[in-house]
């Protein structure tokens, strides 16, 4: 029972406070009738940057990391897996719980780490995973817990960074249950498309550096595919007559630009990386390396039927041997065992992203303009016969014995051009970033640490007397975006999370072979546990030692 002057109180109330408050006490259930609602005064229109509800829940995960084999297209092949499945365990969580992962390295020989691709890691650097950045590798039989609070909502996954591990097949889905742009009935969660080759990833490395990257032999759907029409199976799932499926699409491909689509339906798209949008449709999706899109898509008033879930190839900027056939199955009958005779819709092949146009955060914030602007240029360089990567003239190289969040630690305060440092030191400031390309390929470019917005994209170089046509208000907000070929991107973000921050390009030859850079935002506010991150790297030292461990000369560190 509330006393009356406590009622009074909160009756007297106005402007802004009165309106929180208001906001708090009425309750929301979110629902397939209005996604929109979360629950305790949170919904689609909270600001999740400054606010998120704090739950009080752990969600708790073990991971062991091990060697094994697999055959996701009948081939049977060498991985890395988290608890041996292919793709790993989805992290399930609510808007606001705290999420624990233990994680175990039975490797017989390499070390690992596991990053939450798109997790801000608010006040938590420590915790994102990134070898030779926030942490030693694992050692093999040694261990390492990751805390971190889920103050986002949406479609994610995790994934090795330590080597080329990833592409070995260490990942798996982060879900992350939240309000959304438009309503739902049941949530089918992730469906992640990748190349598949095979061979290791490890010898693909050595190829691409050396010969030119390697042509995939296949492609998955959520881990399977047929090969040749000979071995495998197809990814399938069933559809209910007008049901409306929400699907969380991943790109975890090495070197794959993606176009999704389902013959005959529509694609709603509600939300881009971890930001919801406002709606649009469309009949075919492109997807580069590490993004997400959240789709919508209505069943059809069917009983039976069998359509064509197609990711194809986009040959301008990737290859691959089954470049039209990495196909997945939706039935409306789930006795069917028939191959459907559906055809594709017509598209332009690009490795652009989708239209800036359409990718309007449903949550506006505009940025600030901006007198610091960081301009680095992309290169190659040719050492020993090996082909590299550079930013600025670098190539870019940490250290797996000594990361950068340690050389902090121990109060550093010097960098070698190698280590490709930008150092933002004062708080809350908006930054822009520019990198120009020369190069007639497409670079899918992921920041850790931070959502980017997405200030304009082209063709040709970029130069600071172009910033009046940059999109200030509303432009697309995500963590992953398309680099042109023989163009440039803009983006821009708020110095407001401490921390040394990787960002690179997220094909997997081109960030081990030094296509990286690193910020190190406003360093003597980052937080650590000494302890934890001494100990990791003492274990690794140790092992890397004993067992003769030489960090590649090909491999970035990252």
């Amino acid at each position: 029972m509330y006393s009356n002057s406590l009622l009074l109180l909160l009756a007297g109330l106005s402007g802004a406070f009165g309106a929180s408050l208001q906001s708090r006490a009425t309750a929301c259930v979110n629902s397939a009738s209005d996604r929109s609602c979360w629950s305790d005064g949170y919904d689609l229109s909270t600001n999740y940057y400054d606010d998120a509800p704090d739950t009080g829940v752990i969600r708790e995960y073990w991971f062991n990391i091990e060697n094994t084999t697999v055959a996701p297209d009948g081939v049977e092949i060498p991985a890395q897996l988290v608890n041996g499945s292919y793709p790993g365990p989805t992290i399930i969580a609510d808007w606001g719980d705290t999420i624990v992962v233990h994680v175990s390295n039975s490797l017989q020989n390499n070390g690992t780490g596991i990053h939450f691709h798109g997790i801000r890691q608010n006040g938590t650097n420590q915790m994102d995973g990134t070898s030779g950045i926030t942490q030693c590798p694992i050692a093999p039989g040694d261990s390492l817990t990751y805390t971190w609070r889920a103050v986002q909502y949406g479609t994610s996954w995790y994934h090795s960074h330590f080597y080329v591990q990833t592409w070995d097949g260490l990942f798996g889905g982060i879900l992350i249950n939240g309000p959304a742009s438009a309503d739902y009935d049941v949530d089918l969660g992730h469906i992640f498309l990748n190349d598949w080759y095979h061979e290791t990833a490890d010898s693909i490395l050595y190829q691409a550096a050396t010969t030119g990257p390697a042509t995939p032999q296949n492609g998955l759907i959520n881990g399977t595919n047929t090969y040749n029409d000979t071995s495998g199976s197809r990814f399938e799932t069933t559809f209910e007559a007008g049901t409306r499926y929400r699907i969380r699409l991943v790109n975890a491909a090495a070197d794959n630009h993606f176009r999704f689509m389902i013959d005959n339906h529509t694609l709603e798209v509600i939300a881009n990386d971890l930001v919801p949008i406002v709606p649009y449709n469309t009949t075919d999706l492109s997807i580069g390396m590490g993004e997400r899109y959240d789709i919508i898509v209505t069943a059809k008033d069917l009983t039976s039927g069998d359509f064509w879930l197609r990711s194809i190839t986009q040959t301008s900027c990737s290859s691959n041997d089954a470049a039209d056939n990495i196909k997945g199955i939706i039935r409306y009958d789930n006795s069917s065992t028939a191959d459907p005779t559906t055809s594709a819709y017509s598209y332009t092949d690009s490795c652009l992203d989708e239209d800036a146009s359409n990718l309007v955060p449903y949550l506006a914030i505009d940025a600030s303009a901006s007198d610091e602007i960081s301009t680095n240029a992309l290169g190659m360089q040719t050492i020993d016969d090996t082909t590299l990567w550079a930013f600025n003239s670098t190539v870019f190289r940490t250290k797996w014995e000594n990361p950068t969040l340690l050389q902090v630690a121990d109060g550093n305060d010097t960098w070698t051009r190698a280590q490709e440092v930008i150092r933002l030191p004062d708080a809350d400031k908006w930054v822009y970033l520019v990198v120009n390309s020369p190069f007639v390929t497409d670079h899918p470019m992921h920041l850790h640490g931070h959502d980017f917005w997405v200030l304009g994209t082209g063709f040709g170089e970029f130069d600071e007397t172009q910033t009046e046509s940059l999109t200030l208000v509303n432009a697309p907000r995500r963590d992953s975006a398309m680099l042109p070929s023989a163009g440039y991107m803009v983006i821009a973000l708020k110095t407001d999370n401490p921390g040394a921050w990787l960002m690179h390009c997220h094909i997997a030859w081109h960030s081990s072979a030094g296509f990286d850079v690193q910020l190190l935002e406003r360093e003597s506010e980052i937080t650590y546990d000494y302890d934890t991150l001494t100990s990791t790297c003492a274990n690794w030292n140790s092992y890397a030692a004993k067992d003769n461990i030489v960090q590649p000369d090909i491999d970035s560190g990252v």
